[in-house]
């Protein structure tokens, strides 16, 4: 089974063993039935195996929705709120003094000197202070008013080039209130990229930080001919003289302050409707230029409608810990669920996450440790490193320690397949693996990647809390799919959320259809309220992506292929598009590295290769003979044909003229391939692996070279 293959490896004595199996029996036998009177897990056990979606008919190809919202899909939050504004305004009247949005104070900030040298910047954090809802309300209208003192206009843009943090939170609400459309680029956007979001969106303003200012703004500024205003959140910056004359720069208190000040009592304001854009939301295109996504206020609140439904007991008794990027829709549905629920929203960074962080000194407090979160996003690069941690020190474990956490999470990941809970390996074995998130997470939401099934299992068990997976674009304003608490199963996505529904549309050129058998598959189609406007100034695109079926229901055309298993679930099995999501984030356009690298005389063909659970691309390569030949015989490499393409060596050495290559062509370093396989045998159409026309089938390649690609990845390959 699957739990057997992801069970860790002891080297216990057999009759020991023998023994301690006997133990752990006798102790399940006796404890089942407290268990099974007390606990809640009965039900829990009962709902996982409910359906948790069904088709709307019984044609091929219909579409499925949550049994929640089998006749009516869900799009508001609460009655009559169906704009943000609205939203906010709900939130701050039902829990006025209570805590919304928490800031750590930095009470020294020193240099440390690394023996390579390098000197890394250190802070020693204080308590988290906390803005009530009233506060941010207030600190909200006026930033609004203050921007239209600036000249802001109603139902124009403004963007937001900021790290996650409360004044982030702060500037977005007040742009709801007074209708501007907030755009959104994050950090790790190249400068050309950010260049082509500002000009191509018209911005006169824009709210940064005073680092981004001076590390990403200062450099093209001068291309951005816009450009009016900066505004930057956390106080006054160093004027730099070579600045552009025209440009003012102001802090978010001063603009707060005017607004403030300003008379607004005549004045009616022009309030948002559920149909204007809210956000346009910059994500990585396949070209390297970013597409702005256009996502309105009843995107927005339909995406977190479906949201909310999946966490249990939401609330506020609830901490939410903020960390990863707010440009990016997974973070902003996450927070914007958090705020209209009454739950708590404590800031931080992956630099001061935990106590083991990048800029938390040695022996002080990471925010984690601070702030005891109980529900927390990841994406799955973070949990595989927290992961790869845990297991490091497991392995400087004493032998007996090593075989008695081994033990225990063996134990653990048995019960859970069963549906049981642990309560007592919980208390004992891993109560110090959980404190390094804090100690009381009680959901884990994972998103913008597949999570690997060792890692999601390893998170339930020593985490003891469920990780919800979910699937989303932003096209479809984050809301797709997220599992259910109680479903344990790894390597799904879940049932469709109650806003929307999901269909799967043949994919003829990749053999998909939705009347294959066991299960129907096909490409997914994401229809309901939060399927978002298009793409902002790309009719062509939005055409391309996005269709209105006859009962003027809107659908976006993923690029997924998902299957629907017999519960409802959807699993994610291949990508139509050969635009792969590298594990940190970073889209890969196959095609174009190929295009780089096709045309070198070494090179006859290749096949670029990246996979969502790893963070580096690979690729298979059809040498040409005389010029590797060439090549082995400068580095003294004898042999046979095939000895030349099997040898590391010279795999090492193909590299390198792939990466010089890659360079001079521009190539980011994440799209360079760190490992290739040469292939001695050419790819013909009579091979199977390409086209009459020989085009590439990835498909066939993938499964030609499955050994090689499990090498390359460092799988143990059988």
């Amino acid at each position: 089974s699957q739990a057997a293959k992801m069970k860790l490896k002891h080297n216990i004595n057999p009759v020991l063993l023998q023994f301690i199996n006997f133990i752990i029996l006798v102790y399940s036998v006796v404890t089942y039935i407290p268990w099974y009177i007390f606990s809640g897990s009965r039900q829990a056990i009962a709902k996982s195996k409910q359906v948790k979606a069904k088709p709307v008919n019984n044609k091929p190809g219909g579409a499925y929705r949550s049994v929640n919202s089998l006749h009516c899909l869900a799009s508001v939050l609460y009655p009559g709120c169906d704009t943000l504004d609205k939203v906010f305004k709900y939130a701050k009247t039902k829990f006025k003094d209570k805590k919304l949005l928490g800031t750590r104070e930095i009470l020294k900030e020193e240099d440390e000197i690394q023996p390579s040298g390098k000197v890394f910047k250190k802070v020693i954090l204080g308590k988290y202070t906390w803005l009530s809802y009233e506060d941010v309300y207030i600190k909200a209208v006026n930033f609004g008013h203050g921007l239209a003192v600036l000249g802001q206009q109603p139902k124009t843009n403004i963007a937001i080039f900021c790290e996650t943090r409360a004044e982030w939170m702060i500037a977005a609400q007040a742009c709801f209130m007074c209708n501007y459309q907030l755009v959104t680029l994050y950090a790790t956007l190249g400068g050309a990229a950010i260049v082509h979001g500002l000009n191509e969106t018209e911005v006169t303003t824009i709210i940064t930080s005073k680092e981004l200012m001076q590390t990403k703004l200062k450099e093209i500024v001068s291309q951005v001919p816009l450009l009016r205003h900066i505004i930057t959140v956390d106080g006054k910056p160093t004027t730099w003289s070579e600045f552009p004359k025209g440009v003012i720069v102001h802090t978010m208190a001063s603009v707060q302050a005017m607004g403030a000040k300003a008379d607004t009592g005549n004045k009616q304001q022009a309030r948002p409707v559920p149909s204007d854009i809210a956000v346009i939301m910059y994500t990585s295109g396949s070209t390297g230029i970013p597409k702005g996504v256009m996502i309105s206020h009843c995107n927005i609140i339909a995406g977190i409608t479906g949201m909310a439904e999946r966490i249990p007991n939401l609330g506020e008794k609830d901490i939410y810990i903020g960390y990863l990027p707010l440009a990016h829709v997974l973070e902003l549905s996450a927070e914007l669920v958090c705020l209209s629920h009454g739950c708590r929203i404590g800031y931080s960074s992956p630099q001061t996450l935990a106590d083991q962080s990048s800029k938390i000194k040695k022996g002080s407090k990471g925010d984690v440790t601070t702030l005891k979160p109980t529900l927390m996003a990841a994406v799955p690069e973070i949990m595989d490193r927290i992961y790869k941690n845990v297991m490091n020190k497991v392995n400087e474990m004493t032998s007996f320690q090593r075989n008695l956490f081994i033990l225990a999470y063996n134990y653990k990941m048995e019960q859970i397949s069963k549906g049981y809970t642990t309560p007592l390996c919980d208390s004992l074995i891993f109560r110090k693996v959980r404190m390094l998130l804090g100690g009381k997470i009680r959901i884990l939401l994972c998103g913008g990647a597949p999570l690997s099934a060792a890692t999601q299992r390893f998170m339930n068990i020593c985490f003891c809390c469920p990780v919800g997976q979910g699937y989303g674009l932003t096209e479809s304003a984050g809301a797709g799919t997220i599992t259910e608490v109680w479903d344990y199963t790894t390597g799904r996505v879940g049932a469709p959320l109650v806003c929307c529904e999901i269909k799967l549309m043949n994919w003829e050129e990749g053999g998909y259809y939705n009347t294959d058998k066991p299960y129907p598959r096909g490409e997914i189609l994401i229809g309901g309220q939060n399927v978002t406007v298009g793409y902002y100034k790309n009719e062509g695109r939005t055409k391309k992506d996005f269709t209105i079926d006859e009962n003027g229901q809107r659908w976006l055309h993923t690029g997924d292929i998902g299957e629907f298993h017999q519960d409802g679930c959807l699993k994610i099995i291949d990508r139509k598009k050969d635009l792969v999501k590298l594990q940190a984030g970073e889209y890969v356009s196959l095609g174009k590295v190929e295009a780089a690298l096709k045309n070198l005389p070494l090179v006859d063909n290749i096949c670029v290769y990246a996979s969502s659970f790893h963070s580096y691309v690979i690729g298979f390569v059809v040498p040409n003979q005389k010029e590797l030949a060439e090549l082995a015989r400068k580095k003294g490499f004898k042999g046979t044909w095939e000895e030349i393409c099997n040898s590391p060596e010279m795999e090492k050495e193909v590299l390198k003229v792939l990466a010089e290559a890659a360079m001079a062509a521009n190539l980011e370093k994440f799209e360079i391939p760190v490992k290739i396989r040469l292939s001695p045998d050419p790819w013909t159409p009579e091979t199977g692996l390409v086209t009459d026309a020989f085009k590439l089938k990835r498909k066939e390649l993938t499964a030609y070279y499955q050994p090689d690609i499990d090498r390359m990845y460092g799988k143990s390959v059988k």
